[in-house]
């Protein structure tokens, strides 16, 4: 179902994101539970969380809105795919977007850009997170598409 549709059938139920979010997976639309990370310029924890079995989820990075570094590349996004994970949304950028457009991975960002990040193993995972003023908990149910990004305490159809 389309976030449109979702947004009017259940509008009293979704809460929209509100960020000027680019597509880069070769999945536009995509949706599953929630898992987050945030992370400042470092990727570590993105490198561990999408290897882990993903079971549809979509991981939601809070990179702080930075675009100086990539929190994901086509080596992760890669192993996003092969462990199972639905999507990525990241606040902030990602790199290697004409490998990612070729996935069958929901990713969404800000911006792209070529330098990696940092390797320090720094990062929280699965904690509530502010974005643009709406908070993202883990467990959630996300879906997104061509019109935006929407979460609900329950998946919907």
């Amino acid at each position: 179902m389309k976030t449109c549709d979702l947004c009017d059938k259940f509008e009293n139920e979704v809460r929209v994101l509100l960020l000027p979010l680019r597509d880069y997976g070769g999945r536009i639309g995509f949706s599953g539970t929630v898992s987050t990370l945030r992370a400042w310029e470092d990727n570590s924890k993105v490198r561990e969380a999408v290897a882990e079995p993903g079971r549809g989820r979509v991981l939601v990075v809070d990179g702080g809105g930075s675009l100086r570094r990539s929190m994901l590349g086509d080596q992760l996004a890669e192993r996003a795919v092969a462990s199972g994970w639905a999507g990525v949304v990241v606040y902030g950028a990602i790199r290697d977007s004409g490998a990612i457009g070729r996935l069958d991975l929901g990713v969404k960002a800000l911006a792209t850009c070529p330098r990696k990040t940092d390797k320090l193993g720094q990062g929280q995972r699965d904690v509530p997170l502010e974005l643009n003023g709406l908070i993202v908990t883990p467990g959630e149910w996300l879906c997104a598409d061509e019109d935006g990004v929407i979460l609900a305490d329950r998946p919907l159809a």
